[in-house]
C-alpha cells in the first residue's frame, strides 16, 4: 500500500462524525491539489478502487493526466486523448480529482443556454440563492446541440507544468446534436489555494462513448439535479516531490488558462 499523508479539513455540522467513520455523508473528497497538478505533480494518490469509496459522482485525472474523468453513477470513466471513453481500471492511480456520494438536494427542468458562460451563469443563481460558501456538484442531463471538450495525452516523466503540457498536447473535440450528462463541480472562493473557485464541468454522452474537460456548450431542454455539500475532506501525497513544491504560489492566471480555450 502506497503512503499518503492524508490532511482533512470539515466544514458544517459534523454531529460527532471523524473521517473515514461515514463514507456516505454530505462531503465532497478531494485528492490533493489543482495547484500540485499545476505543477506537474502527475502521479497518483489514491486508486480507482479506493476513490470509489469516497464518492460516486465528480471529475478530476489520471496518473500522467492520461485522460479526463467523469465519475457517473459509480462508474469512473476516462475521456482518452483520441476521442473515445473507457472505464478506468481499479488499480489505475489518480492525482486529482473530487468526489461526493450524490444526493439531490434541488431538482429542475427545461434548462437552456447558449454558452458553458451561461450554464454557469444559471447555476450560479442557484448557488447565491443557497449560499455560495458550500460547496456544490450537478449534474445537468439532455440534448447538447453544440459541445466542445478536450483530453489531453499522457505525459512521461519528466513531467511539465499542465499549462505547458497543453500547450502542445491538448486534444479538442466538437459534437452536435449530442446527448449526455454534465458533470460540474463548485468550490467556493476560500478554496482558491487548494482547487479553483466557481465551476468546473466535464461532460460524457449517453452511450458513454465521448466525453470530455468541457470548454463550451449549449443545452436544451436539460434536467438539473443539484447536490448541497458542507463537508469537505482532502488526502495529499507523502513524499518529496510534493513536500519540496511551493504551494503557497498565486497559480490563478495559470489555472484560467487551463480552465479555458
Amino acid at each position: 500500500m502506497r503512503k499518503f499523508l492524508c490532511a482533512v479539513l470539515l466544514i458544517g455540522l459534523l454531529c460527532g462524525c471523524s473521517y473515514g467513520d461515514t463514507l456516505k455523508s454530505d462531503r465532497l473528497f478531494q485528492v490533493a491539489l489543482l495547484q500540485s497538478l499545476m505543477q506537474g505533480e502527475y502521479d497518483g494518490v489514491v486508486t480507482v478502487g479506493e476513490l470509489k469509496n469516497y464518492g460516486d459522482t465528480g471529475i478530476g485525472t489520471f496518473k500522467g493526466v492520461n485522460g479526463e474523468m467523469i465519475v457517473l453513477d459509480g462508474v469512473v470513466y476516462r475521456a482518452l486523448w483520441d476521442g473515445s471513453v473507457e472505464v478506468a481500471p481499479d488499480d489505475e492511480t489518480v492525482p486529482f480529482s473530487n468526489v461526493t456520494f450524490f444526493d439531490a438536494d434541488i431538482k429542475a427542468g427545461n434548462v437552456n443556454a447558449s454558452s458553458s458562460n451561461e450554464l454557469k451563469s444559471i447555476l450560479n443563481s442557484i448557488v447565491r440563492k443557497h449560499g455560495r460558501n458550500q460547496f456544490y456538484m450537478a449534474k445537468v442531463t439532455g440534448l447538447m446541440p453544440s459541445i466542445l471538450v478536450r483530453s489531453e495525452l499522457e505525459q512521461k516523466e519528466p513531467y511539465k507544468p499542465l499549462n505547458d503540457a497543453l500547450k502542445t498536447d491538448q486534444r479538442e473535440f466538437t459534437y452536435s446534436d449530442i446527448k449526455g450528462t454534465v458533470v460540474a463541480l463548485y468550490c467556493p472562493d476560500y478554496m482558491d489555494g487548494l482547487n479553483t473557485a466557481g465551476w468546473h464541468l466535464h461532460f460524457i454522452s449517453e452511450d458513454r462513448q465521448k466525453g470530455g474537460h468541457v470548454l463550451d456548450l449549449k443545452v436544451q431542454d436539460g434536467v438539473l439535479e443539484l447536490d448541497i455539500i458542507s463537508e469537505f475532506a482532502m488526502v495529499v501525497p507523502n513524499r518529496e516531490s510534493f513536500n519540496v513544491k511551493s504551494l503557497a504560489t498565486d497559480m490563478k492566471k495559470d489555472i484560467e488558462e487551463v480552465e479555458g480555450k
